[in-house]
């Protein structure tokens, strides 16, 4: 090697070496000096290129684009370094510092970032790693890359208390439970999270009353608009003037009538016994109806406030136990679903047709006149005499366009098997309410469960749970 680079260093500086100096040349190649001259160049050489390509390679890493996926507070996360994608497989030590005090960890052994991150914010994550050839005590090298762990959506939503001096406040957040004679009730209405955000009131509402007596059960939900100034009080006025109504109307006679209808029905479910029972429906639920349409009116005047400013839907049940089943009868104005569920989880039934539409005009109120000039008046209410049922439910769209999304998804008994898994705990937020049977901490779950988040959904939510 050292003769070698000599006659190469020579020809580079057009040295010639005659036949005449070979021995010179021979003695001159074969020095010791010499030959420890050359490898001392050898290496010299060798440290520049390995220097060199080292310094590229720390450079090659500063500019490389390092992405770390952004967190979000409170949100269980990973990531994942992938080693050999990076084109990391030189690296002999790897460690991560900037994480301190945001919830995550680095774990060396998998590679990954992990945790649930307690605060947003943009952090510097300094990339601390050796290359092959370093020592284990050299200092390590490092690289900066940003992450980003973002605000949770809900810690950004305020809830500022509604005004207890309006003349038409009322609770922001409600829950009952009741017994039925030998069904539960639990029901919750709370307010929206958009409504809280800005210390409106809670819209929704809901009434229900259980007759021992007679038998019957009056359940009725209401959802104010929210448009309507006063919908909060026509809402209210709405479900209340339900309740009372039925309370005047659950004469001995009207019950003793009613159960003859039944009975006959029983024994021979004909034309006759059904048009019969259809026609008592029409008469008693729509006179309900009606009746309530006129409070508001009347309560719009005591106000001096034009009617539309108490616009709100309106959904009432009739429910009563009889030997041959459950007799249910409905009415409903606006975009809040009636659903019925058989015993064996088998078929669901929705008990109202909604008023959609492709805007927002397309809700119907129960303060609106026309409804009851309108042709398709009678297709509001309906009847089922059933054996049993697993549940009955009555609900605003609250909690209807989060967990169903279309109207379509109504009918689909998938659907509703979803929303009682999502009752039942399977949920982002492992909420579980106890439905079967109730327990004196149901209504309390329930009102924890309607805390589910969804994106673009932050309305009233009322639901009411019979079974």
């Amino acid at each position: 090697m050292g003769r070698s680079f000599i006659q190469e260093l020579f020809k580079a500086n057009n040295i010639t070496v005659g036949s005449h100096r070979q021995h010179l040349f021979e003695a001159f190649v074969n020095d010791e000096k010499n030959l420890l001259a050359v490898k001392q160049i050898m290496e010299n050489k060798k440290l520049l290129m390995d220097t060199w390509q080292f310094k590229n390679r720390l450079a090659d890493i500063q500019q490389q684009p390092v992405s770390i996926p952004n967190a979000t507070a409170g949100k269980p996360y990973e990531a994942q370094l992938d080693f050999g994608q990076l084109k990391w497989n030189d690296f002999t030590w790897f460690h991560i510092d900037g994480l301190e005090g945001s919830g995550l960890q680095y774990d060396a052994e998998k590679k990954q970032i992990s945790g649930t991150p307690v605060k947003s914010g943009d952090f510097k994550l300094v990339l601390k790693y050796r290359l092959e050839g370093e020592s284990d005590t050299s200092a390590p090298n490092e690289k900066t890359v940003p992450l980003v762990i973002n605000p949770n959506p809900r810690s950004l939503w305020k809830n500022i208390e509604s005004d207890h001096t309006d003349p038409y406040w009322k609770e922001d957040n409600v829950t009952a439970t009741a017994s039925l004679g030998d069904k539960q009730l639990v029901v919750a209405s709370k307010r929206g999270r958009s409504h809280a955000n800005t210390g409106a009131f809670r819209e929704d509402d809901f009434a229900f009353r259980h007759f021992a007596d007679s038998g019957w059960s009056v359940l009725a939900v209401s959802d104010g608009a929210g448009s309507a100034r006063l919908s909060r009080a026509g809402s209210r006025v709405a479900c209340t003037s339900v309740v009372e109504y039925f309370e005047r109307l659950l004469t001995p006679e009207l019950n003793a009538t009613f159960d003859a209808l039944i009975a006959d029905h029983a024994v021979a479910a004909d034309d006759k016994t059904q048009k019969e029972l259809t026609r008592f429906v029409y008469d008693n639920l729509g006179k309900a109806a009606f009746t309530v349409h006129k409070k508001l009116e009347e309560f719009a005047g005591n106000c001096a406030a034009p009617l539309k400013d108490l616009h709100s839907t309106l959904i009432f049940v009739l429910l009563k136990k009889y030997t041959s089943g459950y007799a249910i009868m409905s009415f409903g104005v606006g975009d809040c679903p009636i659903a019925l569920i058989n015993k064996d989880f088998s078929a669901i039934t929705l008990l109202n047709k909604l008023d959609v539409g492709e805007f927002s005009g397309g809700t119907r109120f129960i303060t609106m006149q026309e409804i009851f000039k309108s042709d398709t008046f009678a297709t509001r209410f309906g009847f089922r005499l059933v054996p049993d049922f697993s549940y009955l439910m009555l609900m605003t769209d609250g909690i209807y366009d989060p967990k169903f999304e279309v109207e379509a998804n109504l009918e689909k008994l998938a659907a509703w098997k979803a929303l009682l898994d999502d009752l039942g705990g399977r949920n982002d937020d492992h909420v579980k309410v106890d439905l079967a049977p109730h327990t004196p901490e149901t209504a309390g779950q329930l009102s924890a469960w309607m805390d589910f988040w969804s994106p673009g959904n932050h309305d009233d939510r009322t639901l009411m749970i019979i079974s």
